[in-house]
């Protein structure tokens, strides 16, 4: 006797008989079905006694929910495919003598809903609803294979039974008897962002037929933040029913006027079989807006491809052109496509849907009476599904009928595992037994063990398997819809989203390969609330808007930008400096002042040429050393003093050089001694002016202090105190080579730091406390009578030494860089020029224009006057 094993679809009926081996039967025609009770349901496979497929996508019914009328039936025409595909692949399996030899696989479809009533039909007798009562011919179920609905039963009758099932959709219920075949919702979300993300998409739109729940939620309000991006808009769309049609008019017309407005150029679609969107996005078509749309990147975040019904055919699918959508990995199942072409579907008498499913696709009418001629548009089953476009039948494998091929295998290579497995315990025990003559006392939970290890290649080649949560190790292909003028339209694959390759693997997409919408000229779009901030830039968020929308400034002077979209400007490194549009650093050149640059080159010709004056004055007056002008007022002091200003003169050379250590020691320690020696000197004449003049009056004491020994104690003094300084300077604090980085944007300036900037005004404080002693001296002693009164020199040279350095202090500090060196270079050579100005060359000018003054009776004939 035989023993049957079926396959039953919910809404589409056919029987398969199982003679007893080694004979196999052949798949019976449909048996004929009711399409009264018929609602989309749930797609699912299964069954050892009876394997189940439970489909929604076939049938269609526009239905108000506050309505109990149901209208006419619509047939999705598309989704007739994954029938096909199941028909196929037992057809397959039946015909392939290694898989289930001996054994033959039938199929049972039923027209009912899968809900919670229809679930317990699968537990029942085939002729009467009485679950788990073992009477009759019973539907034994051991497997089922679709997008299985719970139904509204808190407890699945299905998870009762342990019924293995295998969803071909995502699902996020995680009960322990799933065999998941596609990837979850969250690596279709995750996929979304990466695309997103990959683009630098930032402002979106978002349209969905309802909030998805948790899921959907979560990438919407916690996941787009996250990573940058924001929601321009978040439309739910509304069905479309008879008695509410204007309200919904009106509700589209505001809708599409929003979305043509929006800057944002890439919106979410979340809506299965995208019907909603389409009366949509058809509005300009029917001459109700009179605005064009505006082209857009559609990404398809359902798991649903474009199918039409039958009034839609000659509605434009061009504005889905360039849309992008994610599906589980398909690949073409060799001679499938030549099932589809050769297939006599009218053979079958028994199939229900084949009557709605040509009339609505081919627009012609079956007769209801054999002969009768009067009909127009007879169906004469000639027409070819070939000829049908793209949304209305796809002679490709799609990614749904491939997940419903992969899961037909799964289940069909578990049986064969647990033949075998069954066969070595015959053979252990030495008892017969059968797979078909035992099969009732098979359980449903006997076949997870083997699912749990199923792994094998399908016929294209591809793995199957799954990890220890029941998940098929699988990816996401990445599609880019490509349609035309005829309403056809191909999917072209562009990237995958592989979760098990490697991180740089995990994502790719083939940017080329992508067809955008016209609008765009084949440029990858842009979707921003703000432009790019292009490099040189900053982001400022605008206030009271998201943090997608900012205003672009440019980056501090001294920070750069060398990137789209930053939200602050950096520092280059230390050696680097910003260039002229930020974008970029430059390397920083090394600068000090120099003597070959201009500003160097003119201090080192003054240096030089005050240093050559101070020689041809000192060489004059060592000529004339005999003469009354250069005896009077101590001439080994006149000697000290233009000695120590060629050396002035000269070590201005040192702050011309590259500043080391060394360098750094010398030349502040130098300037401050030899300094303090010249305006020494000059105290000590001014001293000896005053002196000199007090001696020369009767009974004055003055004669014993006047001489060679005051002068050069005076000098020796004043100069060790400055000595004094310097030393302690040297060894607390001392002056050490350093570079500016602070000054100069462009340039790294090399300086000496001065080690301690209190040492170095004390310094510059004794120096200036010696000169202003020596103004206060040379000043009072200025109108003594005298035909050559060198008071007068003294304090006019004073005067000037004083204003330059006194003028030297706010210059110093309100300078940077070298030109802080060069403002010091220039004071030394300016207060030094001074001294030898007005000191020496009135006396110059008498050795060498008046000779005729230089005598003693010319020194002191107006003496008294």
């Amino acid at each position: 006797m035989a023993k049957r094993l079926a396959i039953t679809v919910l809404g589409y009926t056919a029987a398969m008989a199982c003679k007893s081996q080694p004979i196999k039967c052949s798949i019976q025609d449909p048996i004929p079905i009711d399409h009264k009770y018929f609602q989309p349901g749930d797609l699912i496979i299964g069954g050892m006694t009876s394997f189940v497929f439970i489909t929604r996508d076939v049938g269609s019914f526009e239905k108000d929910p506050h309505h109990s009328t149901v209208g006419e039936s619509l047939i999705l025409t598309k989704y007739y495919h994954h029938i096909l595909i199941m028909i196929f692949a037992v057809k397959k399996i039946n015909e392939d003598l290694q898989l289930l030899p001996n054994i033959t696989l039938g199929f049972r479809i039923y027209d009912k809903y899968a809900g919670y009533h229809a679930k317990m039909e699968l537990f029942s007798n085939e002729n009467r609803f009485v679950p788990n009562y073992k009477c009759g011919i019973l539907n034994k179920l051991i497997s089922v294979v679709g997008s299985i609905d719970p139904g509204i039963s808190l407890v699945d009758i299905l998870d009762t039974y342990k019924v293995p099932q295998f969803p071909t959709v995502s699902s996020p219920n995680e009960s322990p008897f799933y065999y998941h075949m596609v990837a979850d919702e969250e690596l279709h979300y995750r996929g979304i962002i990466q695309l997103l993300l990959h683009f630098r998409w930032t402002w979106i739109g978002v349209l969905t037929k309802r909030l998805r729940g948790r899921t959907f939620d979560h990438l919407i309000f916690s996941m787009f933040p996250l990573h940058g991006i924001c929601t321009a808009f978040v439309e739910q769309l509304r069905s479309i029913y008879i008695n509410n049609f204007f309200d919904i008019l009106k509700w589209l017309v505001e809708t599409f006027h929003f979305l043509v407005k929006s800057k944002a150029n890439v919106v979410i679609l979340h809506d299965e079989n995208l019907l909603n969107v389409r009366w949509l996005l058809r509005l300009p078509e029917m001459e109700i807006v009179s605005i064009k749309p505006k082209g857009k990147v559609w990404i398809v975040a359902s798991q649903k491809s474009l199918a039409s019904f039958f009034y839609q055919k000659s509605w434009d699918i061009q504005v889905l052109h360039g849309a992008l959508t994610f599906g589980a990995y398909s690949n073409e199942v060799e001679g499938f496509q030549h099932f589809l072409q050769t297939r006599d579907y009218f053979s079958s008498k028994e199939d229900g849907f084949l009557k709605d499913v040509w009339e609505q696709a081919f627009g012609c009418v079956f007769p209801s009476l054999p002969g009768n001629e009067e009909i127009e548009d007879v169906c004469i089953g000639k027409e070819k599904l070939e000829s049908l476009p793209g949304a209305f039948f796809e002679m490709k494998m799609s990614s749904h009928s491939y997940s419903i091929y992969n899961a037909i295998y799964v289940v069909a290579h578990a049986l064969h595992a647990m033949k075998l497995g069954q066969q070595y315990k015959r053979n252990m025990n030495g008892k017969k037994l059968s797979l078909q003559s035992h099969g009732n006392h098979l359980q449903s939970w006997q076949l997870h063990f083997f699912l749990k290890k199923v792994s094998f290649n399908n016929s294209v080649g591809d793995e199957i398997s799954f990890d220890q949560n029941g998940k098929l190790i699988t990816g996401l292909q990445i599609e880019n819809w490509v349609t035309f003028p005829n309403q056809s339209f191909h999917r072209v694959k562009v990237g995958k989203l592989d979760p098990w390759a490697s991180e740089d693997q995990k994502f790719t997409i083939h940017e080329k390969a992508i067809s955008w919408p016209s609008t765009f000229n084949q440029t990858i779009p842009v979707s921003m609330c703000t432009e790019s901030c292009p490099p040189g830039h900053f982001k400022k968020k605008q206030e009271e808007k998201p943090f997608c929308c900012y205003d672009c400034l440019p980056c501090p002077k001294e920070k750069m930008s060398s990137q789209k979209d930053m939200d602050d400007c950096l520092k280059c490194s230390e050696d680097q400096y910003p260039n002229k549009d930020q974008d970029s650093c430059l390397p920083r050149q090394i600068s000090f002042l120099s003597y070959k640059e201009p500003t160097g080159i003119s201090l080192v010709a003054l240096a030089i040429f005050f240093s050559l004056c101070t020689l041809v004055v000192l060489a004059t007056f060592l000529k004339y050393h005999h003469t009354p002008i250069v005896k009077a007022n101590n001439r080994n002091l006149t000697y000290l003093l233009l000695i120590s200003l060629l050396l002035c003169f000269l070590c201005s050379l040192q702050f011309l050089v590259a500043p080391n250590n060394i360098i750094c020691l010398l030349r502040q320690i130098s300037f401050g001694i030899i300094f303090s020696i010249a305006v020494s000197s000059v105290l000590a004449k001014t001293i000896i002016v005053v002196m000199a003049f007090m001696a020369t009056k009767p009974g004055s004491r003055m004669r014993k202090w006047v001489g060679r020994g005051l002068a050069i104690s005076i000098v020796f003094c004043c100069s060790l105190i400055q000595a004094g300084i310097c030393m302690v300077w040297l060894f607390t604090f001392p002056p050490f080579a350093d570079v500016d980085i602070h000054s100069e944007i462009e340039v790294i300036v090399l300086q000496c730091n001065e080690g301690s900037a209190t040492m170095f005004y004390c310094v510059l404080g004794y120096m200036g406390f010696l000169a202003a002693a020596s103004f206060t001296v040379a000043f009072l002693s200025r109108n003594l009578p005298s035909s050559f009164n060198e008071a007068k020199c003294l304090t006019f040279s004073m005067l000037i030494f004083c204003c330059v350095w006194v003028s030297f202090v706010p210059s110093y500090l309100s300078t940077k860089g070298k030109y802080m060196v060069a403002v010091e270079v220039f004071s030394i050579l300016a207060s030094s020029a001074g001294l030898l100005v007005c000191i020496y060359f009135p006396k110059c000018y008498i050795i060498i224009v008046r000779p005729d003054l230089n005598n003693k009776e010319q020194l002191t004939k107006k003496k008294y006057l």
